[in-house]
């Protein structure tokens, strides 16, 4: 996926989940953070940023910049960059989905009493995919969540449900950065998050994980990740 324009700032602070201040061109501006979740170790007071510039597109859009992207340091004073979109994800992986051998697929498919990311079928066969974004690495060692997350435990029991009931059902955890090493769930975090990542690799739900290529102004899909549960 590609966004149409980028520019760079230079992160201040972060005063909610949804807004930040970041210097653009010498001026502080207020921002959207397009990802809600805690990012702590990456919004960090003087990090390097990247911001898409809505300018001549607003719409009903009341900030004109929004945050997606950052630059962390790493040891030996080495940076990565971590694309940090919530909604990148699933834009990502619908695109790479489209390149796959599936005869249809629909996002945001309802599925009993909750939506779930991607439905796609192959001949006769039946499939669901929910799709993670993560950010959260450790020298290479990624894992998901950074918060807990009830939701994503719930998505996990529908995954095995769906799996009882014939689908074909996985989890696809894209991780947001280039050079990652592994995956697995942050059980320091959310606990019950990774006992029920585990049930469900246990009982036939697959689980993706791969990295990804990532400019300021570009993601998408990289090398297939492994995956320790």
């Amino acid at each position: 996926m590609k966004y149409l324009k980028i520019v760079q700032g230079i992160f201040i602070s972060r005063p909610n989940r949804f807004i930040a201040h970041v210097e653009i061109d010498g001026k502080e501006e207020t921002v959207h953070v397009k990802n809600t979740g805690r990012c702590r170790e990456l919004l960090v007071p003087g990090t390097k940023v990247y911001l898409e510039d809505f300018e001549g597109r607003m719409g009903t859009r009341k900030l004109r910049y929004s945050l997606v992207a950052v630059e962390k340091c790493c040891k030996n004073n080495k940076t990565i960059l971590i694309n940090m979109d919530s909604q990148a994800p699933n834009k990502v992986v619908g695109e790479w989905l489209s390149k796959q051998d599936y005869d249809f697929i629909k996002p945001e498919y309802t599925y009993g009493k909750s939506r779930v990311d991607f439905y796609m079928e192959r001949r006769k066969e039946k499939f669901l995919l929910e799709v993670k974004g993560c950010t959260l690495e450790f020298d290479g060692h990624c894992k998901f969540p950074d918060a807990p997350t009830e939701r994503g435990v719930k998505h996990l029991t529908e995954l095995i449900e769906a799996k009882e009931a014939g689908y074909r059902t996985a989890i696809f955890i894209l991780i947001q950065m280039e050079k990652a090493k592994d995956f697995s769930p942050n059980d320091e975090t959310h606990k019950a998050f990774g006992d029920a990542l585990r049930l469900a690799a246990s009982r036939g739900v697959e689980v993706l994980c791969y990295s990804c290529y990532v400019t300021p102004d570009s993601l998408s899909i990289g090398s297939e990740i492994p995956v320790i549960l």
